[in-house]
């Protein structure tokens, strides 16, 4: 036999109960005998909450008493034939009278006791029951009606009974007996004491119902149908990549179901573990999915962590003092006390010191829970040994759950790592010995990030995401979101990464994506279309609010006011990534800081662009240093701009109508004396000075012009490439005298002895240099190590594909840890 229980949901509509009957139909077909168990219809039970106070404060019940029976009556009249009706709706009127009387008895009395409250709310799972074993009666056959407080016995603790086993199990048997080939419709969640008074087994007690009636008729599975596919790996309401798990082990289900994952009641795993019942969660309205399977253990191959598990909403109490340490039954005496003030503990975590001892708690409990050690402990708080109990709230617990989980090394390691990336500040920890879970508690408000981040680090979504904020929509930049759009399926099946961007601004319009990101087909338009006018300083607010994991701030431009947003990247644990080399060649003071702030909270701070494009410059250089080389030299032309210009500047044509060409190109900047007065490559040298160490200043470099004064000084652009036309003669000689020599013009930045000198040299087949091409950097790198030819890197040095590229792969290694 098969044990099928059905939630709310599942019976909280005409078209809800069809399906119901149909799963029926599906399991009766296949020669298999079953009995359902059923809740009240979804909200039923809360209203009859409603009801019983509206009554105790004398308030008018009867207008949502009779909005219950008429929605009982409608599923009557939907799903009955018409023949079939009178004794469903006999019942449902017998059991509404009833329980206006019940309703009228408490007006009067003015008292709800808790035995009262559980005879009412009683009804919800009468009333539906009684319903759904007629319609069962007359789409599948002979059905029977079972009321649970005729065979599930239970203590007095109204609200929350505990099961007197032995003689449930006596009943239960006795009347399966009985049954025949009837199909059993069973209540859930009620029960009655001895004394045959109504009690309830608590919010969710159908599950146990159901896994009380398995356990005693050795069912060979029991169902839970709700409105889920099943266990999920995380709450999908905060983790958009949550997904269902297909199997776990009762104890992962009752972890993941004590912190928070409401998919089964968890006390309903203890009746079936002792007779190995396999229980399984199935959506009603998405019955082809697989669901979860519970049963005795998992595949060892089915991963370390199954499931992260929360509770949102809870506070840390902690009780510390001298007179802790050492004391023998001061912990029994404290969760005595604790335990008789009615309050549940869900964390414990004691210093090794024995100074303090701290408990997590709901935030309802909290008064009850002073209450009580304050009265246990009043002469130790009265002396001083003890301090009065302080409580810390907007707390939550995020658990990590797996069997797997059983001597994985380096799991709390990746664990606190992540969290700590995404400045997640952990304020109590605890571990059971069972290593069957880790939990931790955190800020409230971090609780979205920090649920993202570890479902993310520990494996269990098949996609990492990285949320990127672009600023800046000029040749790089849009070439860069361009790329991530052209990417972005390979990037997702041949890398499991997303790159989500969250946020565009440029100097005119921002855009803040409000969930899964902007969609890129059409950016441009949209910006325009649906972006709010510009403000840097609100963009960078908006990002420190969304507290998104994984988090990347993008520097597409060539502004310094951008680079003062850094530090608040920063210091709110969000990695910069940037082309724009201001940030690194303004003061030393500022180049230091950011690197300290970065290391501090742990973020990244990728700026490999601002001196070579996607060429791995910096990379390479911080290699040398790392391995313990010693630099001698480095030579360099690092503007693909100026090595395009003088690599094309050949006998027939004019320097003018070159460095026209470049700017068409898109390789200068728009007033193209900001590459051609050196102060680009400076900044570019200045950057790789400092990544050695020297605490240089631009001042301190010297810098030989390429152009006169004249063309300098211009007022306009068009008024530059006059000046640069009539100059003509001055670059055509300065090239004649080279090609005299068999020599070539190249503008050379050198490192040599902490000083770096920027000039335009004339250089011969013997050097490195002469051979460049096209707009290609090239530096060589003279060393200990590569001191009888130096190290060279050559390649594009200009234009937006390749720089967008290299910020490209910036991004990619944000993922990457």
């Amino acid at each position: 036999m098969k044990i099928l229980k059905f939630g709310g949901t599942s019976v909280g509509s005409s078209e809800a109960i069809k399906t119901l009957i149909d799963i029926l139909r599906r399991e009766t077909n296949g020669g298999e005998k079953i009995a359902i168990i059923c809740s009240a219809m979804g909200g039923v039970t809360n209203k009859l909450i409603s009801l019983g106070r509206q009554a105790l404060h004398k308030e008018d019940f009867l207008t949502d008493l009779r909005s219950i029976e008429q929605r009982h009556y409608e599923i009557i009249r939907g799903l009955l034939k018409i023949e079939n009706q009178n004794k469903a709706l006999i019942s449902v009127k017998l059991l509404i009278n009833e329980l206006e009387e019940l309703l009228f008895g408490v007006k009067a009395l003015g008292e709800l006791s808790p035995g009262v409250n559980d005879k009412l709310v009683a009804y919800g799972e009468l009333l539906s029951n009684q319903i759904i074993a007629e319609i069962v009666q007359q789409e599948l056959g002979k059905s029977v009606f079972i009321d649970t407080r005729k065979l599930v016995i239970t203590n007095s603790h109204f609200g929350n009974a505990q099961i007197l086993e032995n003689a449930t199990y006596e009943r239960i048997k006795a009347w399966k007996k009985t049954v025949g080939e009837a199909i059993p419709v069973i209540t859930g969640f009620i029960a009655a004491d001895e004394s045959g008074r109504t009690t309830t087994l608590g919010r969710g007690g159908s599950d146990y119902t159901a896994a009380i009636f398995g356990a005693a008729m050795n069912a060979t599975e029991v169902q839970i149908w709700t409105d889920v596919d099943g266990f999920m790996t995380a709450d999908p309401r905060l983790v958009k990549k949550a997904y269902s798990l297909a199997e776990l082990s009762y104890e992962e289900a009752m972890e993941l179901s004590y912190f928070g994952a409401k998919v089964i009641y968890p006390p309903t795993m203890i009746p079936v573990i002792s007779k190995q019942i396999p229980i399984l969660i199935k959506n009603t309205f998405n019955p082809s999915h697989e669901g979860t399977r519970i049963h005795g253990a998992t595949s060892q191959y089915s991963g370390i962590i199954k499931g992260i598990a929360s509770v949102a909403d809870v506070c840390l109490m902690n009780v510390e003092g001298t007179g802790i340490i050492g004391t023998k039954g001061f912990s029994g005496r404290l969760f005595t006390a604790i335990a008789h003030a009615g309050v549940n503990v869900m964390l414990i975590t004691q210093a090794s010191s024995e100074h303090s001892i701290s408990i997590a708690i709901n935030p309802a409990d909290a008064q009850n829970a002073i209450e009580a050690i304050q009265s246990a402990f009043e002469f130790e708080i009265m002396q001083g040994k003890i301090a009065p109990p302080q409580i810390s709230t907007g707390l939550s617990i995020l658990a990590i759950v797996g069997e797997n989980m059983r001597h994985a090394t380096g799991l709390s390691g990746k664990l606190f790592s992540t969290l700590g990336r995404s400045a997640v500040n952990v304020v109590a920890i605890a571990q059971g010995s069972s290593e069957l879970n880790i939990s931790v508690v955190i800020s409230r408000s971090d609780l979205a990030k920090a649920l993202n981040s570890v479902h993310d680090s520990l494996f269990l979504s098949p996609v990492k995401t990285v949320n990127v904020y672009c600023v800046g929509t000029g040749n790089i930049g849009a070439t860069l979101i361009d790329q991530l759009h052209a990417a972005k399926g390979y990037l997702e099946s041949e890398h499991n990464l997303h790159i989500a961007i969250m946020g565009i601004s440029n100097s005119r319009k921002m855009l803040i994506a409000s969930e899964s990101g902007i969609a890129l087909d059409d950016w441009r338009n949209v910006l325009d279309a649906q972006g709010e006018p510009a403000d840097l300083h609100r963009f960078m607010s908006e990002i420190i609010r969304l507290n998104l994991p994984n988090s990347a701030f993008i520097d597409n431009s060539s502004n310094k006011f951008v680079v003062s947003k850094y530090t608040d990247a920063f210091r709110n644990n969000i990695s910069v990534i940037t082309c724009n080399k201001i940030g690194n060649s303004d003061t030393w003071e500022q180049y230091l800081e950011f690197r300290k702030l970065a290391r501090k909270n742990n973020v990244l701070y990728h700026y490999e662009t601002t001196v070579g494009a996607a060429l791995p410059i910096i990379k390479s250089l911080n290699d040398l240093l790392v391995s313990g080389d010693e630099i001698y030299r480095i030579e360099a032309i690092l503007s693909g701009t100026i090595s395009f210009i003088f690599n094309h500047y050949k006998e027939g044509r004019t320097f003018g109508d070159v460095v026209r060409e470049a700017q068409a190109k898109g390789y200068t900047e728009p007033d193209p004396r900001d590459d051609l007065n050196g102060m680009d490559f400076a900044r570019k040298m200045l950057i790789l000075a400092r990544e050695m160490g020297l605490p240089l200043e631009m001042k301190d470099i010297v810098i030989s012009p390429i152009l006169p004064e004249n063309c300098l000084n211009a007022p306009s652009i068009d008024e530059f490439y006059e000046e640069l036309d009539k100059s003509e003669s001055y670059f055509a000689k300065a090239r004649q005298d080279a090609a005299n020599e068999g020599k070539v013009l190249r503008y050379i930045g050198k490192l040599e002895g902490g000083h770096i000198h920027i000039s335009l040299q004339a250089v011969g087949f013997e050097h490195t240099f002469y051979s460049l091409g096209g707009s290609d950097n090239i530096i060589a790198f003279t060393t200990a190590r590569y001191n009888q030819g130096p190290l060279v890197i050559k390649g594009p040095g200009a234009g937006p594909q390749v720089t967008a590229a290299g910020v490209f792969a910036d991004i990619v290694k944000v993922a990457s840890v």
